[in-house]
């Protein structure tokens, strides 16, 4: 009973103190409290923003035909889009030899020319249809090349000189698959000049000469 009297008798006096400091103090502030109220239940909301797509808005229908092709109409008059190749220019490899007519085919002289020259070089290849043509090569008499076969590019070799007139002959050994044997000749110096320019056609077992005569 005692501890509750002084407990309230302590009360009594403490509040009338605590009143006396606050009227005393000369710096206090009183803030008064304010009822905020928000219009907008939600919340503060921030405007649109204005600034500029650098991509154009795309339209429903932009790509609806993407990877579809676009039909054209049928015209005769185009062609149908093939490279035309010229007839003339047919390859050689699959032209046929010209065909031996009367007196054609016999023995050929090809002409006779005349050099300063050690050697000349011979070249000779089918100028036609290469279907296998085969030749053998004399020089003055003397067998210098048995059995050759004409390609569609020049083969040939040095033919060393005497002095005087040279006898080169070119003898058909068949007449391939497509007769008859066909052949065109070229013939250079020792300075890689040509001299002369020819062409056969024999039939097997005929001879093609020419001359070659050193001064």
């Amino acid at each position: 009973m005692k501890f509750l009297l002084s407990i309230l008798i302590l009360l009594t006096v403490q509040v009338p103190i605590f009143a006396q400091l606050d009227r005393n103090t000369p710096n206090s502030v009183k803030i008064e409290a304010t009822d905020i109220t928000s219009e907008d239940p939600k919340g503060i909301t921030l405007p649109a923003s204005k600034k500029p797509s650098l991509t154009p808005r795309d339209t429903p229908n932009k790509y609806a035909n993407l990877g579809k092709e676009t039909p054209e109409e049928f015209d005769m008059t185009k062609g149908d889009g093939l490279k035309t190749y010229n007839s003339g220019s047919t390859p050689k490899a699959f032209v046929k030899d010209k065909a031996a007519d009367d007196g054609v085919g016999n023995d050929q002289f090809l002409g006779e020319i005349r050099v300063g020259a050690v050697y000349v070089n011979i070249a000779y290849r089918d100028h036609e249809f290469v279907d296998g043509d085969r030749i053998r090569i004399f020089l003055n008499g003397d067998v210098v090349r048995s059995d050759v076969s004409l390609n569609g590019s020049f083969d040939g070799f040095n033919v060393p000189l005497q002095k005087g007139p040279n006898k080169i002959v070119f003898q058909a050994l068949n007449q391939g698959s497509s007769g008859p044997n066909t052949a065109e000749l070229q013939v250079y110096d020792d300075k890689g000049r040509i001299v002369s320019a020819k062409e056969w056609i024999l039939l097997t077992g005929k001879k093609a000469t020419i001359i070659v005569i050193q001064e």
